[in-house]
C-alpha cells in the first residue's frame, strides 16, 4: 500500500545547509519555528520577467498551485496526498539532515517536492535522486561550472533547442531539439548539454510540469556522420544517466522525426543505457507527420511539422532563459554542494570510474554508424 513506502521521521526545525555549517555566528541565524515552510538561502525571490506563456517561478513560501484536476492526477499517479504533502516534505528533509548532514542543498518545500514527485513519494528513492542530482554536478564539471544562460547564448542563438509555447492536451510542455543545426566545428558538444540542463531546470519549476512531465520532440533534419560520431558512448551514457537517474523530471515521450538512416547507429549508442520503460517511450516517425500528429496534436505544433500553431520563434525560449540569468547564478554559481559528503559506492555516473574518452569507447560502434550512413 502507498503508506508503506513512506518513512516517518520526527518533526524538527527546518534549516538550510548554511545554518548547519556556519557555526561561528549563531546569533545571526534566526531560529525557524517548527513546522514553518522556510525558504532556503539559495531560493532567490527574483521573479521571472513577464513571459505570458510560461509560468513564473514558485513563491518563496510554498503554496500549492495545482488545479483540482492535477491534485487528483498527482494522487492517482504519484501517490501524493495533499493532507500528507508537507509532512512528507519534512520527512525527506529530516532524512537529509540525519543521513547527509554536510550536503549543501536547498531544503525548501518547493525544491524537495520535485524529488518526491519524481519518485512517487518514496523517501529513499527521492533521497537517492537528490544525491544523484548533486553527484552529477561534481562528476561533470565541464557542464556545471559557471552554468548560466549567458555562457550558452551561442547555443540558444543557433536554435539547437526551444520549448513550444503551448503544452499538449495532457498539459506537458514540449521540448524541441534540432541537433542538425549544430556542427562540431561550431563549439564543443558539451555546450549543448549545458543549454539542455538549464532548460530542464526552468521547465521543472512549475508544479504542473512536476505532475504532468514533459515531451521531447527531436528533429534530426541535417544530422550526419559528423554530429553522430562526435559525442560517442561515453558522453551519451553520462547524459542519459543524468536525465534518467539524476534529474527530477518525468520524460513521458521522445518523438523522433526526420531521422536519417544513420539514426539506427545513433540509437545503438544510446539504447544500452536506457531503462526499459524509457526505451519504450521512443517513437520514430520518419518523415510521416501524420504519425507525429497521433502523438502530438497539430494544434500545438508549428507549420514546419504540419501543425496549425504559429511559426516557432526559436528566440523566445532564449530570451526566457537569458532574462533569468540572476536566478541561475544564485542556483548554480555556489560552492561545491558535495564538499565533505561521502556518497555510496554505487552512486550515479559509473563512467567516471571506467574508461575515459581517451580510450576511444566509440570505436566499438563506429562501424555501425558507417554501415547505416
Amino acid at each position: 500500500m502507498h503508506y508503506l513506502k513512506r518513512r516517518r521521521s520526527p518533526q524538527r526545525n527546518v534549516v538550510t545547509w548554511f545554518q548547519r555549517t556556519n557555526q561561528t555566528a549563531p546569533s545571526l541565524l534566526p531560529e525557524v519555528p517548527q513546522g514553518s515552510h522556510h525558504r532556503s538561502h539559495l531560493m532567490d525571490p527574483l521573479a521571472s520577467p513577464a513571459h505570458g506563456w510560461f509560468p513564473a517561478p514558485p513563491p518563496p513560501i510554498y503554496c500549492c498551485t495545482l488545479s483540482p484536476a492535477l491534485v487528483a492526477k498527482a494522487r492517482e499517479e504519484l501517490q501524493e496526498k495533499p493532507e500528507w504533502r508537507l509532512r512528507d516534505v519534512q520527512a525527506l528533509r529530516d532524512m537529509i539532515l540525519k543521513e547527509q548532514p554536510n550536503l549543501r542543498t536547498r531544503l525548501d518545500d518547493a525544491f524537495l517536492l520535485r524529488f518526491l514527485r519524481a519518485r512517487k513519494f518514496d523517501y529513499d528513492r527521492a533521497l537517492e535522486l537528490l544525491l544523484n542530482y548533486h553527484a552529477g554536478r561534481k562528476a561533470w564539471p565541464e557542464v556545471f561550472q559557471d552554468l548560466k544562460p549567458s555562457t550558452v547564448k551561442h547555443v540558444l542563438d543557433l536554435g539547437f533547442l526551444s520549448v513550444l509555447p503551448h503544452p499538449d492536451p495532457s498539459g506537458r510542455y514540449i521540448l524541441c531539439l534540432q541537433p542538425g543545426k549544430w556542427k562540431p566545428n561550431d563549439y564543443p558538444f558539451v555546450d549543448n548539454v549545458r543549454a539542455l540542463y538549464l532548460t530542464l531546470e526552468k521547465l521543472i519549476q512549475p508544479e504542473d510540469t512536476q505532475v504532468n512531465g514533459i515531451v521531447i520532440l527531436a528533429d534530426y533534419t541535417g544530422v550526419g556522420m559528423s554530429q553522430a560520431s562526435n559525442p560517442g558512448p561515453f558522453l551519451a551514457k553520462k547524459v542519459v544517466s543524468i536525465l534518467q537517474d539524476g534529474f527530477p523530471i518525468r520524460i513521458k515521450a521522445v518523438n523522433i522525426i526526420n531521422e536519417p538512416r544513420i539514426f539506427k547507429g545513433i540509437f545503438a549508442i544510446i539504447k544500452p543505457f536506457l531503462k526499459e520503460k524509457m526505451a519504450e517511450r521512443y517513437v520514430l516517425h520518419g518523415s510521416d507527420v501524420r504519425s507525429l500528429h497521433r502523438n502530438i496534436p497539430p494544434t500545438v505544433l508549428p507549420g514546419q511539422y504540419g501543425g496549425s500553431a504559429a511559426h516557432l520563434d526559436m528566440s523566445a525560449w532564449s530570451r526566457m532563459l537569458l532574462d533569468c540569468e540572476e536566478e541561475f547564478i544564485v542556483e548554480f554559481c555556489q560552492p561545491d554542494p558535495l564538499e565533505g559528503v561521502v556518497l555510496p559506492e554505487d552512486m550515479l555516473l559509473e563512467g567516471e570510474a571506467g574508461g575515459g574518452p581517451e580510450e576511444d569507447p566509440f570505436r566499438a560502434v563506429r562501424s555501425q554508424l558507417y554501415y547505416c550512413y
